[in-house]
């Protein structure tokens, strides 16, 4: 399968999507990473395996539909067929949702619908919660409120900060999104509703 990755930054879950495909535990590629950031880590990421990396400036363009039916023509020429995010700082218009329909990909640092948006990890410590985790759900037109694929619970304790929590959570994070990508790719997840459902067969 042909996979696209779009970053804005350090790219960390992209390099754990790149792992995973090269140890095979991923029956895919990833065709292109595209950027929002000229000097966003995650391109270099992307030089340094050989895969295509792409900065698409939205500033050349007159707002978010026009920036991201640039980006949707540039996954459809690469005859992508699943586009995972991987701190992608944008918010995608419904044109990008619609053209990609439950084949868009997300991962959030909380156990969602709890603590969506920006900051989720700070979010969560200012509530003093005592379990947090990561999501990873597909995309909808809303702000991390698409439907939910799988989720991991991380403890959460007294003396976390900010960077200490985030740390734990990337940790799962970097195994729970191949796992996701991998469950689609097998045809392991269907949708009922707006409940994903998960074939663990």
């Amino acid at each position: 399968m042909h996979l696209a990755v779009l970053a804005s930054g350090y790219g960390s879950n992209l390099q754990a999507i790149i792992n995973a495909v090269q140890s095979r535990e991923i029956d895919g590629r990833v065709v292109v990473v595209i950027s929002d950031q000229s000097d966003a880590f995650a391109l270099q990421r992307a030089r340094n395996k050989g895969i295509e990396a792409l900065f698409i400036d939205p500033s050349l363009f007159s707002g978010r539909e026009a920036y991201d039916r640039e980006i949707v023509s540039q996954l459809q020429r690469r005859e992508v067929e699943l586009v995972i995010l991987a701190g992608f700082m944008r918010l995608l218009s419904s044109h990008f949702v619609k053209e990609f329909k439950y084949r868009i990909m997300n991962i959030h640092p909380s156990l969602l619908p709890a603590f969506p948006g920006l900051d989720g990890v700070k979010q969560a410590l200012a509530y003093s919660v005592k379990v947090s985790g990561c999501t990873v759900h597909f995309v909808d037109e809303g702000l991390d409120t698409g439907p939910i694929i799988l989720q991991e619970a991380v403890n959460v304790y007294d003396s976390d900060t900010e960077d200490s929590l985030l740390l734990r959570i990337h940790t799962v994070e970097h195994r729970l999104y191949p796992r996701a990508v991998q469950l689609l790719i097998k045809g392991k997840l269907k949708m009922d509703g707006r409940r994903c459902l998960v074939d663990e067969s």
